[in-house]
Formats: structure tokens, sequence, C-alpha cells
């Protein structure tokens, strides 16, 4: 079977070209396996780039656990590059279904290769029972949440998956790696969650990190960018458009007037190759 190895800013994913006959076998096993950095490809889950009747794509995406995620900000880049650059679909605007739903692409394009993609994230998720959470607030603003013994004041956000954000002095691995994962299973979250932890550093620029649902700390999180933003300036932290620094690289975010989010940022191919393994 063949894959492709792409990132954005750091967000790594194996992809699979679905649009040509493939045997995928069980799924999430699938993307155990070939996520493995030590006995497979290595990456934060893998992404199936497969047909659509209401776009130019579609994208299916699984974590590294094998869990199937909504949506990702940085795999959609690399799904729009894929297409483009491998000639399924030449245009430098395209469409792509998600589970959020069909969402809209610029590309930017130099040398007949795709650089850089602008994403129409579609408006922020407020209402907690849609984001899901049980914390109070249509979104929770500076909600408190117990959490490793600390006292958090967090406010949550959906960007079609939801995010618990949480503004604190300095990042630390502390903060990512040991209230991370406590964050993304606390009771609060039905469905889990991704945990992002944001230092302002202006109105108009922040530094991320992010404990990833399903996939432990990934350099970069599209969809936490954009929440981490809108969380912001909810919270009265930031402006509406940010640049947000992430271990991966930067990421430009603007939550328009419209209150749709627009993410603007790299994808990049890192290289092609065979799954030799057997196929469960």
């Amino acid at each position: 079977m063949r894959f492709t190895k792409m990132h954005g800013a750091g967000n790594d994913y194996v992809y699979i070209n679905c649009f040509e006959p493939v045997q995928l076998g069980d799924i999430p096993k699938l993307a155990i396996a070939m996520s493995d950095r030590h006995f497979g490809v290595g990456g934060d889950g893998i992404v199936l780039i497969c047909p659509s009747e209401k776009a130019d794509a579609r994208m299916r995406m699984f974590n590294a656990d094998g869990s199937e995620s909504e949506m990702c900000g940085n795999a959609i880049r690399c799904v729009a590059k894929y297409v483009y650059d491998h000639g399924i679909c030449r245009k430098d605007a395209l469409t792509i279904e998600t589970g959020r739903g069909v969402l809209a692409l610029q590309l930017f394009v130099s040398g007949g290769k795709v650089e850089r993609v602008r994403v129409n994230m579609s408006h922020p998720i407020l209402k907690s029972a849609d984001i899901p959470t049980t914390l109070p607030g249509d979104p929770p603003i500076k909600a408190p949440l117990e959490v490793a013994g600390r006292q958090l004041a967090v406010t949550c956000v959906s960007m079609g998956n939801p995010h618990c954000v949480t503004f604190v002095d300095k990042v630390t691995d502390d903060w990512v790696l040991n209230v991370g994962p406590k964050i993304e299973h606390h009771p609060a979250f039905p469905r889990r969650v991704n945990a992002e932890f944001i230092q302002v550093v202006s109105s108009r620029e922040t530094i991320m990190r992010v404990w990833e649902r399903g996939s432990g700390e990934t350099w970069a999180c599209g969809t936490g960018a954009c929440a981490s933003v809108v969380a912001g300036v909810l919270a009265g932290f930031n402006e509406r458009k940010v640049t947000v620094h992430l271990r991966g690289g930067d990421l430009e975010i603007e939550w328009a007037d419209s209150d749709e989010v627009f993410m603007t940022g790299p994808a990049t191919e890192v290289f092609s190759g065979e799954w030799l393994a057997p196929v469960a």
C-alpha cells in the first residue's frame, strides 16, 4: 500500500490516497501501526484522502491511538496540497469534506507546488452542549476547573472538535505533559478534549503548546490555534488577528467580523513509500 508522509508546521500524518484502489483493513489498527515512531512510519495519525460527492475531496483522520477525529487544521492543508500537487484537482481554490462539514481553501502555489494554504475554518462552536463540556457558560469563559491539584481558569471552544484553552504565564513541560493528559480525560469533557496552553506575548502574538486528544503532544494543532485565538478574544487576552507560534512553526489566525475563523499556514510533503506489513 502506497503512502505519503506530510506535515503542517510539524503536525505530521501518514496520508493514503483512496482515489486509487486500496485495501485498508481495520483502519484503527492500521492507524496505530503506521503511526508508531519505532515500528511503523511514524506520525500523529493517518489521513485518508477520499472521493466526495459534495466537494473536491473528503478527508478522514485517525489519531495515533486509532480513534477517529472530526477535523484537523494542519491535515486539511496537507490534503489540499496533495490533491493539487498529485493532479487530483488542479484548482487554486478547493473544497474539502470533513467531519465538520465542507470547508473552503485557498492555495498559494509556487513553481507548480502548493506552499501555503488559507482555510476557512467556519464559525466557532460556543454552546457548551455542542463543544461538548459540562462546564457552565455558552461558552465557558475563565471557568474554574480543578485538575492535578490545581485550580485552572479555562475557556472552551469547538472548531468541529473540542478544545480547552488555559492561559499561563509561561508554557512549560509540566503544563503540557502533566496537566494536559489529565485535562483530556477530565469528566467535564464527555468526548475527551484537546488541551491548549497559551503564553501571551502581545495582543497579536502568542506561544502555544498542545496536548492533543488521542495523540499526546503534537508540534502544532490548527484547530487548537484557531480555538486559542477565539478563546483569547472572549477572555480579553488578544485581538482577532494573531500570529500563533507553535513548536513546529507559525500559523496566522483571524477571527473575522463575519464570525468565520481563517487559518493560514504551510503544507509540506516529506516522502512517499510502500507499507509492506500485513493489513489486519
